[in-house]
């Protein structure tokens, strides 16, 4: 079990960095350029987002391949439009302060307004978002090794050790319960730390 969480953390929090980091330069060029550049970019990511996020998941496992490397990408694909359409609404709220027009008035470039300070600023909803995305990925990962699409047995991930003990539930339903547990407590302790660095970081409650 304690072996198997390795795959398991491994796709969950490498998956929601390299999709914070997409969604950080769709979201926040689409807020800050605006314009067609804006419209074009956001109508393609409604798009995506209007597909089931299971069924893209498994056409695209199914064209890259089985395995870590095929989970990974097909989580990216799905996570990315969630990201940029959250991280362009937090970045709209703060485009348009008067610090941002004062650096545009001073001069200063464009990408280093929105590195130095217009996501800084943002930072705080934007992490609660990526652990929040944590868990959505692991059980992701897991339901795609439970359906056979990702990672492949004997390798101990959680959703693979779950099919894998399918046949045997009756004879020892440990096999399926021990894993379960993990997969459902691991998600939980991520959308409790997401929920604690809400209430944290929220300006009302200080």
């Amino acid at each position: 079990m304690l072996y198997g969480s390795r795959y398991s953390l491994f796709i969950g929090i490498v998956t929601s960095g390299i999709s914070m980091v997409l969604g950080i330069l769709i979201g926040a060029s689409c807020a800050y350029f605006g314009g067609l550049y804006d419209i074009v970019v956001m109508r393609v990511m409604d798009s995506i987002v209007c597909i089931p996020s299971m069924l893209l998941m498994l056409a695209l496992v199914a064209v890259v391949g089985k395995g870590m490397d095929g989970i990974i990408i097909a989580l990216i694909v799905s996570s990315v439009p969630g990201f940029a359409r959250i991280i362009r609404s937090i970045v709209l709220n703060v485009v348009h302060q008067e610090y941002v027009e004062a650096a545009l008035a001073c001069g200063t470039r464009h990408g280093e307004i929105i590195v130095r300070h217009v996501l800084p600023n943002c930072f705080g909803p934007i992490l609660v978002d990526v652990l929040m995305n944590v868990s959505s990925c692991i059980m992701a990962a897991s339901s795609l090794s439970y359906l056979g699409m990702g990672i492949q047995v004997p390798a101990p991930e959680w959703g693979a050790m779950l099919s894998d003990a399918t046949p045997l539930l009756r004879a020892y339903p440990y096999l399926a319960i021990f894993p379960g547990i993990a997969i459902v407590l691991t998600s939980l302790c991520f959308n409790l730390i997401g929920d604690g660095l809400t209430d944290a970081l929220n300006p009302k409650n200080r």
